[in-house]
């Protein structure tokens, strides 16, 4: 295989979404490539690599594509029917922004069900098949930037990552007959409606949704059920984060996947039963949270994880466990309440579907690209496109109060004697982790002879309740502690890593901790900060989640005099006349979650320090270019990467 390269990323295929059939015996996932725009009419002097996807089907014996997609985005969205005979998706071409399309299982054309201006979006079959559920905006448009005119802005949440602005009607919750052929408007919130599951018997969904604005802002939500009449009523008075609940068969209880009654940002999502005014927290003493927060760069498209009922008694869901992810079950009897159910301490499930029958999955690691299983079988062969040999990683520890950090090295290929610019790589969160996920940068970065220092300090998410919170308050305090304690491990552990050359980079938190790094350390030689922070209190005021972020993480608000100075004194920006380290500056133009306005701060600064500075500013992108951007741009944040360290290093 050759040296990997940045457009190594165009040769790679990403799954996504993979649905396992009724029967548990057949599998429909959708495959996104990376093609040119518009294949019939080429731009010679500019290419459009842009991601395609298209359905695929296995069996596990044999695995054949469903759709050939059509210029656009493509196919995405599958959903199964409960007779198996269907195959429910949403088709982006041309115009279509995402258009409800059938798909008869066996084979034939596929029929399309919507004709909105706007696209449709979680697409839910009732357990019965009678009918299909989904959200859109219908044929609303909204064509005030175009026109040129002024907004009103009344609400406290009107602008949002990957959204850009929020529209003011929420998208409509719809209903479609299908053995009538009827489609007809089922609800209409007032506020955005989140996790919309069928009851068992079809009679309507619950969903998941704020009660008024100030609790939309601050991430306090409430599960309530819809029946087909369209009457709504509230079941919980949860006053805190709910992601997700999940009928439970009989139809009377559900699975509530949410932080603890009343708690903030750090504390760990858990599962409760909720039945009447009886809650039981069915996930007692796995300390761990739910759900997948291990870092991969191979993510385009959906990745569902969302806990599945097998029967009355067992609920299968996923957890972040350390750097790994696994599938566990939680029993309603016996002791212990969780179990493994599918889990590799050295692997990631980074999407899976289940029924009774048979269990759908994503798996992944280091050195294994993302692939789709089908109860244990692997039915794709992605890695395949892979140009280079994955370089494995080795695992290297550290110490502090809480007990033993971990973290990885992936070294380069090196002739004998000779040694490698280190490279401390940040997560971003804070409560994400790295860990076994496949990560094509970090490939990169090895396969151009750097050594690759990633780990998880304290604020990290798969470590226990302590290890999170532990950075509550005091950002830039034990977590700094922690960085540099393992980078100096690394050091030490493997003495082909040169101390004399090294860097310092990361995104989103990661990016803030490397504006903090270099404001407080001169021993790096070089930097890049990706989607930064530098400035707390402009943030609180810009981020689309800035009215609550601080609250949550640290206890304090911009708005409360008393706590501006405790803001500032938080910022990197406040010490940024210590920097002097080289700097790349990476910022996405429509990142509403760390405003470009902190990446402008962070440049003029160190412009006015002479420090040796070089500003990136990408057209059209949010928070999420690094794992799932427009492919040419990511293939020019890559190489400004590796400009910026062959330039200093």
């Amino acid at each position: 295989m050759s040296k990997l390269k940045p457009d190594s990323l165009l040769s790679l295929v990403f799954p996504s979404d993979p649905q396992v059939s009724p029967d548990g015996q057949q599998v429909v996932f959708v495959l996104s490539s990376i093609e040119e725009e518009n294949l019939e009419k080429i731009d010679q002097e500019f290419a459009k690599p842009r991601y395609r996807g298209r359905l695929w089907w296995s069996d596990g014996k044999v695995t054949r594509q469903l759709t050939h997609g059509e210029s656009g985005r493509g196919d995405s969205s599958p959903r199964w029917s409960p007779d198996g005979e269907t195959i429910a998706f949403v088709r982006s071409s041309g115009e279509v922004k995402g258009a409800l399309m059938l798909l008869p299982a066996r084979g034939g054309e596929a029929r399309r069900v919507t004709r909105f201006k706007q696209g449709v979006g979680g697409v839910k079959w009732s357990p019965d098949g009678r009918y299909l559920c989904f959200q859109s905006g219908g044929d609303t448009e909204d064509k005030r930037d175009e026109r040129g005119e002024a907004r009103v802005i009344t609400r406290p949440r009107y602008r949002f990552n990957g959204l850009d602005w929020l529209p003011e009607t929420p998208a409509k919750l719809w209903l479609y007959d299908v053995h009538k052929d009827k489609l007809s408007e089922w609800y209409a919130p007032e506020r955005g409606m989140e996790s919309v599951v069928w009851l068992p018997d079809s009679s309507g969904v619950l969903f998941v949704a704020a009660t008024d604005e100030k609790a939309a802002y601050e991430w306090r939500n409430e599960v309530f059920s819809l029946n087909l009449k369209g009457k709504v009523k509230q079941l919980t008075r949860w006053n805190s984060g709910i992601m997700a609940a999940v009928p439970h068969p009989d139809g009377k209880q559900f699975a509530l996947i949410g932080r603890p009654e009343g708690s903030g940002n750090t504390e760990y999502s858990h599962i409760y039963l909720v039945g009447g005014d009886k809650i039981t927290r069915l996930d007692e003493g796995h300390d761990h949270p739910v759900g997948n927060s291990v870092a991969g760069d191979c993510h385009v498209g959906a990745m569902p994880g969302t806990p599945v009922w097998l029967d009355d008694q067992t609920l299968v869901f996923s957890s972040t466990v350390r750097g790994s992810v696994g599938l566990f079950r939680a029993s309603l009897t016996g002791q212990p309440r969780v179990s493994a159910f599918d889990h590799h301490p050295e692997q990631v499930i980074s999407a899976f579907t289940a029924n009774a029958q048979g269990v759908a999955l994503i798996r992944e690691s280091p050195t294994r690209f993302p692939e789709v299983e089908l109860n244990g079988q692997t039915v794709t062969t992605l890695g395949e496109h892979l140009t280079f040999q994955p370089v494995p990683p080795h695992k290297v520890t550290f110490q502090n109060e809480l007990g033993e950090g971990e973290g990885w090295v992936m070294l380069p290929d090196l002739k004998k004697k000779q040694k490698a610019p280190a490279l401390l790589n940040i997560h971003g969160g804070p409560h994400t982790d790295y860990g076994y996920g496949f990560q094509h940068e970090f490939q990169l970065f090895a396969a151009n002879g750097y050594g690759v220092c990633y780990s998880n300090p304290r604020g990290s998410s798969g470590y226990g309740q302590a290890w999170q919170s532990a950075i509550h308050g005091r950002w830039g305090s034990v977590d700094y502690d922690d960085l540099m304690a393992f980078f100096d491990a690394c050091l030490k552990a493997y003495p082909a890593l040169d101390a004399r050359k090294t860097a310092v980079m990361g995104g989103s938190y990661g990016g803030l901790m490397t504006n903090w790094i270099t404001a407080h350390t001169g021993r790096f030689q070089a930097a890049i900060t990706d989607r930064s922070i530098c400035n707390y209190l402009s943030f609180n005021g810009t981020s689309d989640i800035g009215l609550s972020f601080w609250p949550h993480e640290l206890g304090l608000s911009f708005h409360r005099s008393a706590d501006a100075q405790k803001l500032w004194d938080l910022s990197p920006l406040k010490y940024v006349e210590n920097v002097k380290t080289p700097t790349l500056i990476i910022h996405s133009a429509l990142d509403h979650r760390c405003p470009i306005e902190q990446a402008e701060q962070w440049y003029a600064a160190l412009t006015l320090l002479d420090v040796p500075v070089r500003f990136v500013r990408f057209p059209g992108e949010d928070h999420e270019l690094s794992r799932s951007g427009r492919p040419d741009r990511r293939l020019k944040r890559l190489s400004e990467y590796l400009d910026w360290l062959g330039r200093w290093l």
